[in-house]
């Protein structure tokens, strides 16, 4: 991510007139200065904040008590959801938008032909298989199985779910094939070979873990993982993630691989990542390797001579490629270097071998090294890097632009290339050799479009077109800006029937994320489509800040001790569709996942009176204690670090685990998440649960058993997950 994710002044509540709402305190914990929640430590250290936590059972992932607190939990809950008439015939139409066979089959180039992973009623586990691009482009492609999943499973009586293949150019014969076990991030690696369609006997295992790898020749992987204690000490992170990167040579075990590179144990974000860079004829350029020293700041080295060397580049920088000995990066924070003042995230090209601790003697302008800088309202999406040029999506005011990048002798010729307004625009698979990258093209009332983009023309072909899943016709799509407690302009994306009567009646559900720098642009739901909007529903899309909708400078102003604006820019656009009669807070509801999760518990606690909904999905709610919940301490760059006073003192100002109050009237909410989900644990959610059960507040908790954080192992279970979420969002804001 950009980016699998706090000395502000306190939110100024401005409320909309009306005789169901009141003034709310400008400091949402003023109220509580002096009458704490019951459970907020007195004691804001670790060992403080877990003695005041009655529900630490709860975080032992199949312990008794929780299985029993599940039980009890998903039995209420399915009762309650799946007994509503609407449910089955939800379910019926979310599996078959799910499992549609004229779904664009999304492809990466494979060898000489392209490779698509597929799932549908039949393969629910989903099958690897391949075409060429010409049969591709026709109405009927005759596929070519390559690994079927299913089969798999059954064969071995495991519950692998399929995470990606990693071949080998330039004739990407050999792949890496990561399963997952149930879904988790965590994975078993196994060698495939196209040629055979079968695993290599004797070929590179990597037992599950959270792995980093790279091919760096045939009989070569670079390889960051568990490598099992050494001298006494481990070598995974507190995160859970790995520091050292070794070569393994093919039919070497583990223990033998020869370490290339090593951060410390200390280190916090994701693991350190090996990066290999080839040029179009297959050939390695370039061997980086990213240690990160928190979630978002990092070190990059190359290995020269055997040897790695550190990289004079910013902490907070992306690496986009290399293109004729050029390294192409991004810097996420202002940069000044050889005299020259570079913005935060332009997109800059300068020598390798500029950028060593031994400098070559290379004169380089700002012109030539600067090949984009964005506008206030501009950043910096996707990026591909080819031999001989670049092709970028730049966000305008949130809506994806498309964009292509030579160089030349003065700078950089940038040329524009055609895509549909008002859409989000995405870079799929790229190849270096054929110089063409896939494009994707969509917008809330659009269904996806896949096109292929040629760097050296600048041509966009079109190959596939999706189908419409619902009726669109019905309904508009807007843009408007709230304005936020400190002033700031908060655009929002509104998708609502043509005829809506603007008295507030509007059924609203507002989504937000807020987070790791990640952007939402418009996006085409299916499944909300059908299940939302063509029964009058209005769904809005809130760019609060944390994401990257407009750069570097939109993330950053929302960090650890600056959160709090995240929470506002929400409220104030729930208080915006309120003034704009869209809807009230009788209909309107909010959804989120993940770093959405923090965003909607809080919303819950800060501003029960703006909301009568709340899905809280897949959620980080104890931001006290999230730092011990698997993979929590990567995030520390993003939230802050309870163990550290400070950090810890900002934090539990908003933690709605301890935020919640008996006395608060907050709506009946729904919360859910995943058994086998080893990226955001699921303590988090029982124990909001949990603790809503103790004071009084009637609320849903459903925990599903398998499908990991990103609920991709299997579309048939994903439809039921989908119908929970919509008939529980029409019981409270449409009945």
């Amino acid at each position: 991510m950009k980016s699998l994710f706090l000395s502000a002044a306190l939110p100024v509540l401005i409320l909309a007139a009306g005789p169901a709402l009141a003034q709310a305190p400008a400091d949402p914990v003023a109220a509580s200065a002096t009458t704490p929640p019951p459970h907020f430590p007195r004691d804001l250290s670790p060992e403080g904040v877990k003695a005041a936590d009655d529900h630490l059972a709860l975080e032992e992932v199949d312990g008794a008590e929780a299985r029993a607190f599940v039980a009890a939990s998903n039995e209420k809950a399915l009762a309650a959801l799946t007994g509503d008439r609407r449910y089955e015939p939800f379910r019926q139409q979310a599996e078959a938008i799910l499992t549609a066979t004229d779904r664009i089959p999304g492809v990466s180039f494979l060898g000489e032909g392209l490779g698509n992973f597929w799932q549908d009623a039949a393969n629910p586990k989903g099958v690897w298989r391949r075409t060429t691009l010409d049969s591709y482009r026709t109405a009927q492609p005759q596929w070519e199985t390559l690994i079927d999943i299913d089969a798999l499973a059954k064969a071995e009586g495991r519950d692998w779910v399929f995470k990606g293949a990693d071949c080998l150019a330039p004739d990407e014969t050999r792949c890496l094939i990561n399963l997952s076990d149930g879904g988790k991030d965590a994975v078993t690696v196994r060698e495939f070979d196209l040629t055979t369609k079968t695993f290599v006997e004797s070929g590179f295992v990597i037992p599950e873990g959270k792995h980093r790898l790279e091919w760096l020749d045939r009989d070569t992987l670079l390889i960051a993982t568990d490598f099992g204690a050494e001298n006494g000490q481990g070598t995974m992170t507190e995160s859970g993630y790995p520091f050292i990167v070794k070569s393994l040579k093919r039919g070497q075990p583990l223990v033998q691989a020869t370490e290339v590179y090593r951060g410390q144990q200390s280190d916090g974000g994701y693991g350190v990542s090996p990066m290999v860079f080839r040029d179009k004829a297959g050939a390695v350029e370039a061997v980086l390797f990213s240690r990160p020293l928190d979630t978002f700041r990092s070190e990059i080295w190359r290995l020269a001579d055997g040897k790695p060397v550190k990289l004079n580049l910013p902490e907070r920088v992306a690496v986009e490629g290399v293109m004729g000995g050029n390294l192409i990066f991004s810097p996420d924070q202002a940069w000044r270097f050889d005299g020259q003042d570079y913005a935060a995230g332009s997109l800059l090209s300068l020598p390798l071998g500029v950028l060593g601790p031994v400098r070559l003697d290379i004169a380089i302008g700002a012109q030539r090294a600067t090949v984009f800088t964005p506008s206030p309202r501009q950043s910096l999406q996707n990026v591909t890097v080819f031999s001989d040029g670049i092709v970028a999506v730049i966000a305008d005011n949130v809506v994806g632009t498309l964009k292509r990048f030579t160089p030349s002798a003065n700078g950089w010729t940038v040329t524009e290339l055609a895509v549909p307004a008002n859409s989000a625009v995405g870079l799929g698979d790229s190849s270096k050799s054929k110089g063409q990258v896939f494009v994707s093209t969509q917008g809330f009332l659009t269904p996806p479009t896949l096109s292929l983009a040629d760097v050296a023309t600048a041509a966009l072909t079109e190959l596939k077109s999706a189908p419409a899943k619902f009726d669109a016709s019905t309904h508009v799509v807007e843009q408007f800006e709230a304005t936020s407690s400190d002033g700031t302009k908060i655009p929002y994306f509104v998708t609502r029937p043509r005829d809506l009567a603007m008295d507030g009646t509007g059924p609203t559900i507002l989504f937000g994320y807020g987070g790791f720098q990640a952007s939402f642009p418009p996006a085409y739901k299916p499944e909300m489509g059908k299940l939302w909007l063509e029964n009058g529903g209005v769904f809005v899309q809130a760019n609060i800040r944390g994401g990257g909708e407009f750069g570097p400078a939109w993330h950053q102003a929302a960090l650890r001790e600056n959160r709090q604006r995240a929470f506002d820019d929400f409220a104030a656009v729930a208080r915006d569709l309120e003034q704009r009669k869209i809807t009230s807070p009788r209909h309107l509801g909010i959804y989120g996942r993940s770093n959405g999760g923090v965003l909607t518990s809080v919303s819950i606690t800060q501003h029960p009176e703006l909301f009568n909904a709340a899905v809280i999905e897949s959620p980080l709610i104890d931001m006290l204690r999230y730092q011990d919940l698997p993979a929590g301490a990567s995030w520390i760059g993003e939230y802050g670090d309870p163990r550290i006073p400070a950090d810890a003192e900002f934090i539990a100002r908003y933690s709605a685990y301890q935020q919640l109050r008996p006395e608060a009237k907050y709506p009946r909410v729904y919360i859910t998440t995943n058994t086998r989900d080893d990226r955001v644990h699921p303590g988090h959610a029982r124990k909001f649960a949990a603790r809503l059960g103790d004071q009084g507040h009637d609320h849903l908790y459903f925990e599903d058993t398998a499908g990991g954080h990103s609920n991709d192992a299997d579309p048939v279970a994903n439809a039921r997950r989908w119908a929970r979420h919509y008939v529980y969002l029409s019981q409270q804001l449409m009945d």
